[in-house]
């Protein structure tokens, strides 16, 4: 992998490392991945997006990483060794459910061994697990994937995706490429509740559980816990500790992040299906750092590539920044193996390591060893 970075919003220097990067004779796809604070809009980014000679996708992030370091403005481009089928699925929310149908049309599988699907997608879509579900069901699997929600921590949506047509909303960009890859997931929250049955949702919204209102079931069990009253407190300071665990068969819990109250509503970043089961859990420092080692040990075990020194993409949701706060470098080291690593601070994570469902993560560390 290529890598080439900036620490600044410049976009000139922007413009000379994509034309640096797309320079690489042996580069087939470009991935951007840029931080909220920049401040890029489609009016700057589109004419540098549109004039790049190679297939490109990206996202712009909350923070992003590069080695052991943050940064909270800056932008990484990176060139992957590899041939790649790029498209985009627009308008996410305001699509009919034809996900499939785009999906297969737009992407072919290569003719030779397996590939590894790279996804980019608006984090504030309510959709975003449909999509999901439509790039298992046309590809099950034969693909290794890995990817992430962008957008601001604002929650306001603004332009996140990046592509080859320009800085676009409520849309994905996906990569089907030849890359031998490894993906570890891992997450460390823990159950403390019984399990809720969610008896009424709105896509990401959660109404009720056990028939009574949502908020007041998880401020008892939160405010137990905690010792701490939601009373006169931001939501997210509480909340960040004690997220919802949707319950699998045979699986790690898939975690959900509560972000906004609404009365008695709760607000989370992706889909909590009416008639699931929902935990509150909830976890400290050293159990989310030894899930991201286990993370990383798994990416190790499941690589399957040919070269003995791949690139390490690292995704990471940013509430888990949030609620680590200094101790976020040790989850830093804690996946780095010693080679080229490059990340991106989420709105959730997206990934499947080839032995199970495809996932939208919360609140989940995901490391990927890419062959490139």
């Amino acid at each position: 992998m290529l890598i080439r970075s900036d620490p600044s919003a410049d976009v000139d220097a922007l413009s000379r490392l994509l034309q640096e990067v797309a320079a690489a004779p042996d580069v087939g796809l470009i991935v951007v991945l840029a931080c909220d604070a920049n401040g890029f809009t489609p009016a700057v980014l589109d004419p540098l997006l549109r004039a790049c000679a190679k297939p490109l996708i990206g996202g712009i992030f909350p923070q992003i990483i590069e080695g052991a370091r943050v940064y909270q403005r800056g932008t990484i481009v990176a060139g992957l060794r590899c041939r790649a089928t790029v498209t985009t699925i627009d308008r996410l929310e305001q699509s009919a459910p034809d996900f499939e149908a785009r999906i297969a049309s737009r992407l072919k599988e290569f003719e030779q061994g397996r590939g590894t699907l790279l996804v980019f997608a608006d984090g504030w879509s309510a959709r975003i697990s449909a999509l999901i579900d439509a790039l298992f069901n046309t590809f099950g699997l034969d693909l290794d994937y890995l990817g992430a929600g962008a957008g601001s921590l604002s929650l306001r949506r603004s332009p996140c995706i990046m592509t080859n047509d320009g800085l676009l909303s409520d849309a994905a960009v996906l990569a089907l490429t030849d890359i031998g890859a490894g993906i570890g997931v891992g997450h460390g929250w823990m159950p403390i509740s019984q399990p809720y049955k969610v008896t009424q949702a709105d896509r990401n919204t959660v109404i009720s559980l056990d028939w009574k209102p949502a908020f007041d079931v998880y401020r008892e069990i939160v405010e137990a816990h905690s010792g701490r009253s939601f009373e006169g407190a931001e939501f997210f300071d509480l909340a960040k500790a004690y997220p919802f665990g949707i319950a699998k068969l045979d699986n790690e819990m898939i975690v959900r992040d509560p972000f906004i109250q609404d009365g008695s509503r709760i607000a989370c970043v992706g889909d909590v299906p009416r008639g699931t089961y929902l935990h509150v859990l909830h976890g400290d420092t050293d159990s989310l750092i030894v899930a991201a080692g286990r993370a990383r040990a798994l990416a190790q075990s499941s690589y399957r590539g040919v070269s003995a020194e791949p690139s390490l993409l690292f995704i990471d949701c940013v509430s888990r920044v949030l609620f680590l706060q200094d101790e976020f470098a040790r989850e830093i080291a804690a996946v780095d193996t010693g080679l080229p690593l490059i990340g991106a601070l989420t709105l959730g994570e997206i990934a499947n390591s080839g032995r199970e469902c495809l996932e939208f993560y919360n609140k989940t560390a995901v490391v990927g060893l890419l062959d490139a």
